[in-house]
């Protein structure tokens, strides 16, 4: 049987239903998606686009660093947008805590994301 480590942090909005913020299995960590709630109020920012990646990203980095990883540790991110047209807006927030040796990435067009946000980003990290 894989055994597994549930990674939850305060710096990181509490669950919106039966899910983890992210589980540790086998050197992987798997980083449940994160939409723009802050986590200090866990209301829905409601801010543009490029303020709600910024939100999601900070959310994700605490996640990553309660597991003692950081944004080098991930491999692989899924962003979701309910609107291609911004996806520029949003690369340009995601670049900034990637600007080198970035992970491979899928970008998906959805028709809702949860609590009605703009983006939401999932990410998978490995211990080096």
């Amino acid at each position: 049987m894989t055994r597994k480590k549930i990674i939850e942090t305060k710096g990181a909005p509490a669950p919106v239903g039966p899910y983890s913020q992210a589980v540790e299995s086998q050197g992987f960590l798997f980083c449940s998606g994160q939409i723009a709630i802050d986590p200090a109020t866990n209301q829905v920012l409601q801010g543009s686009v490029p303020e709600q990646a910024e939100r999601v990203m900070r959310n994700i980095q605490a996640v990553l660093n309660e597991a003692g990883l950081d944004f080098g540790n991930v491999v692989k991110t899924t962003i979701y947008l309910t609107n291609m047209d911004d996806f520029a807006a949003v690369n340009e927030v995601y670049g900034r805590y990637f600007p080198a040796q970035p992970p491979a990435r899928s970008t998906v067009a959805v028709a809702g994301l949860p609590k009605g946000v703009q983006v939401e980003i999932e990410v998978l990290a490995m211990r080096a």
